[in-house]
C-alpha cells in the first residue's frame, strides 16, 4: 500500500479495520473521504501544500479501494476516474508533473511527465508498473528521476490504468507497436534524447522484451520482473484471481486468448537478446519472483554493462525499501543516460 502512495497511518488503519471485519473497499473509500475532510480542517484554512497532500492521499486510497476487483465494470471505472481526478487536482497544485496523452497505432497511452528539476535533461526514462500498480502509483519514482536530471514519463501501458479504464487501450499481441509509437513521439518531443526504460513487477518482463525489440532503449532496469509471465510457458503456476486480473488487461477475451497474448511478453524468448546496459533489482524475500529466476534473467542477458542488486530482506519490487530502490534506480538511470550523451 505504501509503495503505491498510501501514507503509513492510512495503511495501518486500513489493515486494522479490515482485520476487525470491515470490508476492504468500504474502509479505503471512507479513509479517502476523511482525508478530504479531516477533523483538523476547522483549525485553519488549508494551504495549497496541505490541500495537495490531502488530494494525493485520497487518490491513493481510492486506487487501493479498487485493487481487489478482478475485472472492469462501471463501478470500477468510476472509482478509478474519481481517483484520477483528485490526482490531477493535486498535480495542478504541486506543479511538478503534467499529464500527457500520446496517440499510438494501438490507441492512446496516458502518462505523467516529470521534467528534470536539476538543469537540462540528460535524457528520458519511461516507467511502467505491472498487473497491479500503474502510473499514478509510481509518482515517487518519477520525482526521484526528475531530481536527478531525467525527464521521466510514468506511463500506463496497454492494459494499464487510464490507458485501459478511460481510453480502452488493452494489451494485445501488437503491444510492442504501441510502445514504439510512444518512442516515436518521445524522439520528436525531445529531439532524439537517449531513452531508458524501467519496468516494475510484470513490467520488468515488458522492459526486457522491449529492450530486445527496440535499439532506442539505451538502458534497461528490471525491478521485480518474472522470468516469464504467469500462465505462460515457464512461468509460475497461474493463481486464479491473479490470472483474472491478467485477463482484464486484454479486454473482453477468452482465457486462451489472454494466455496467447501474455506469451508474447517473454523476456527470454528464443528471438530475444538484451545487450544494452542492464540493472536488475530484486528482493530476496519476494514471494512472487524467486532469486533463482531473477538470476537466470541476469545471467541470460548479453549486456557487457550489467548489474544485479539483491536486498536480502526485500519484498516484491522492494516496496519495503522504497528509498533505497529509488536512489539506486534514479542514480543508475541518470548515470547511464549521461554516459550515453557523452
Amino acid at each position: 500500500m505504501m509503495g503505491y502512495g498510501v501514507r503509513h497511518a492510512d495503511a495501518i488503519e486500513l489493515r486494522g479495520r479490515v482485520t476487525a471485519g470491515e470490508a476492504w473497499q468500504a474502509v479505503a473509500t471512507d479513509l479517502a473521504a476523511i482525508c478530504l475532510a479531516p477533523p483538523e480542517a476547522p483549525a485553519a484554512p488549508a494551504s495549497a501544500a496541505t490541500h495537495a497532500n490531502r488530494l494525493y492521499r485520497a487518490s491513493a486510497l481510492l486506487r487501493m479501494s479498487q485493487m481487489m476487483m478482478l475485472a472492469d465494470d462501471d463501478e470500477r471505472r468510476e472509482i478509478f476516474s474519481r481517483a484520477a481526478d483528485l490526482y490531477r487536482q493535486a498535480a495542478t497544485l504541486t506543479d511538478d508533473r503534467e499529464q500527457i496523452i500520446v496517440e499510438t497505432g494501438g490507441g492512446p497511452l496516458a502518462g505523467w511527465l516529470y521534467r528534470s528539476q536539476s538543469g537540462p535533461s540528460v535524457g528520458c526514462a519511461v516507467v511502467i508498473g505491472g498487473v497491479e500498480g500503474w502510473a499514478m502509483d509510481f509518482g515517487a519514482l518519477g520525482l526521484e528521476l526528475a531530481r536527478r536530471g531525467v525527464d521521466a514519463l510514468v506511463l500506463d501501458g496497454p492494459g494499464q490504468g487510464e490507458s485501459r479504464m478511460v481510453h480502452h487501450h488493452y494489451l494485445t499481441k501488437t503491444w510492442v507497436r504501441s510502445y514504439q509509437g510512444l518512442f516515436d513521439h518521445l524522439a520528436t518531443r525531445t529531439g532524439g534524447a537517449p531513452l531508458a526504460f524501467v519496468g516494475n513487477s510484470m513490467g520488468g518482463a515488458v522492459a526486457m522484451r522491449l529492450a530486445s525489440q527496440d535499439p532506442r532503449i539505451v538502458a534497461c532496469c528490471d525491478n521485480g520482473g518474472p522470468r516469464a509471465p504467469r500462465g505462460a510457458p515457464g512461468g509460475a503456476p497461474a493463481n486464479t484471481s491473479f490470472f483474472r486480473k491478467m485477463m482484464a488487461h486484454c479486454g473482453d477475451v477468452t482465457e486462451a486468448a489472454a494466455s496467447e497474448i501474455w506469451r508474447t511478453i517473454d523476456p527470454m524468448a528464443p528471438d530475444a537478446s538484451v545487450s544494452c546496459p542492464l540493472l536488475i533489482v530484486h528482493g530476496g524475500q519476494d514471494p512472487l519472483v524467486s532469486t533463482e529466476d531473477a538470476r537466470s534473467v541476469f545471467d541470460w542477458a548479453s549486456s557487457a554493462d550489467k548489474q544485479m542488486i539483491i536486498y536480502s530482506d526485500g519484498d516484491h519490487c522492494l516496496y519495503n525499501h522504497s528509498d533505497d530502490k529509488h536512489n539506486v534506480i534514479g542514480d543508475w538511470i541518470s548515470h547511464r543516460l549521461s554516459a550515453h550523451r557523452t
